[in-house]
């Protein structure tokens, strides 16, 4: 049987033949084999540098110490040289240093009265206050401030290894709350502080404060320069000026006692607090070294400070009563630098009674003189022979006067 076609029947399914395997591009076979010599020079080279280093280490000492302060102390007599604990930080062994050498320098004062019976020539020593001072120089001599030796005429002087030794009074100056005290003692007991200035100092410097307080052992404060050109009154009522302010607890006994920077070196004498209930309130004063530099050779030598001045008196009520500025003479010393330069006291009409006002200070060198205070604050950098450039008020009129200073009397 014959059969046809179906012209319109699919054709039969033909097998599936395989598609041609593609090669695999050279390109990338080439970049495979340089990662991986690449990553094999790395590995080969962190190697080298291990070793290298393990190498380095190995030749290095085993026994490095902590870095010590910048700055060099030098332990003066006396210092325990007890080694530091390794853990401390440069700050803590800046501390511990500076209390190390300061504290042979620093003392304990008994201030005394000493006085003789009616009935017995036996001498009679009857403690008045203690305070702290410390050692100026070799020759024996103790600065403190006037309040921890007032009202005695004799002291003790302790040291920090406990050898107490009689001192005698050799000057003081109350209007700047300074004195001075004399000791026999052997040079090598003697560690004079280190001075440094105190016109450069600058808000926020550290401060370190040593003393007595409470007639304790030797008593490390720190704090930090809170306030400069500071103005405090004296126990005789004329300010000190150029005061530092500190927030380094300074308590009862700290009183003469010193105020060093982070050198320590000598910046000042603590003097004063200010506080309601008379411990520390974390505002203190020192007198300024700068003072006490120039005031403390002058006691020595003097037994008191050789002060220029005007020689006229006044009173700031008559100025509050006229409501004039400027600073109304009162009286003049005779043959003191305004008398001899010519100006005139206050006085009273012998006919009219009326109060004739004496010549009015308006101005020094230029400066303006509204009260006392500034009076006292010009000359209290005068030395005795500078002339002065005085503008007065004399009547209605104004006058140019020179004044050459002279030495005060002794008060």
């Amino acid at each position: 049987m014959e059969t046809h076609a179906d012209p319109y029947a699919a054709p039969p399914p033909e097998a599936p033949v395989p598609p041609p395997e593609a090669p695999a591009p050279r390109r990338g076979r080439v970049q495979r084999v340089l990662a991986a010599l690449l990553l094999g020079l790395i590995a080969v080279n962190v190697g080298l540098l291990a070793w290298l280093l393990n190498r380095s280490q190995d030749q290095q000492p085993k026994t490095a110490t902590p870095q010590l302060p910048t700055f060099e102390i030098t332990l003066g007599k006396g210092v325990d040289p007890s080694p530091l604990p390794n853990d401390l930080s440069k700050s803590e062994q800046r501390n511990i240093e500076i209390f190390r050498r300061a504290a042979p320098s620093v003392v304990f004062i008994t201030n005394l009265s000493v006085s003789r019976g009616l009935l017995s020539r036996k001498a009679t020593a009857i403690p008045k206050g203690t305070g702290s001072g410390f050692v100026w120089d070799d020759e024996g001599h103790i600065v403190t401030n006037f309040h921890v030796i007032r009202g005695g005429n004799a002291a003790k002087v302790t040291f920090a290894n406990q050898k107490e030794y009689d001192a005698r009074i050799v000057g003081t100056a109350p209007d700047k709350d300074i004195a001075v005290l004399k000791i026999d003692a052997p040079k090598a007991e003697l560690t004079p502080l280190p001075r440094g200035a105190s016109a450069n100092l600058v808000v926020g410097q550290e401060t370190f404060a040593i003393g007595n307080p409470f007639g304790l052992d030797h008593t490390l404060s720190t704090g930090v320069v809170s306030g400069l050109e500071r103005e405090i009154d004296s126990l005789v009522g004329r300010p000190i000026f150029g005061v530092i302010q500190t927030d380094a607890a300074i308590n009862p006994g700290n009183s003469g006692g010193p105020l060093m920077d982070s050198g320590g070196r000598l910046i000042g004498i603590n003097t004063a607090i200010y506080s309601p209930s008379g411990a520390s309130a974390g505002i203190g004063f020192a007198v300024p070294v700068d003072t006490v530099t120039r005031i403390v050779p002058q006691l020595i030598e003097h037994g008191k400070v050789i002060r220029p001045g005007l020689g006229i008196t006044f009173d700031p009520v008559l100025n509050q009563r006229t409501g004039l500025k400027g600073v109304i003479i009162l009286t003049i010393q005779p043959d003191s630098a305004a008398d001899e330069a010519g100006l005139k006291p206050t006085m009273r009409d012998t006919r009219s009674g009326e109060i004739i006002l004496g010549d009015i200070i308006l101005e020094i060198d230029g400066e303006k003189i509204e009260t006392e205070k500034d009076l006292f604050k010009l000359l209290d950098n005068k030395q005795v022979g500078d002339t002065l450039a005085m503008k007065v008020r004399r009547g209605d009129e104004e006058k140019s006067v020179e004044v050459t200073l002279k030495p005060l009397p002794t008060e």
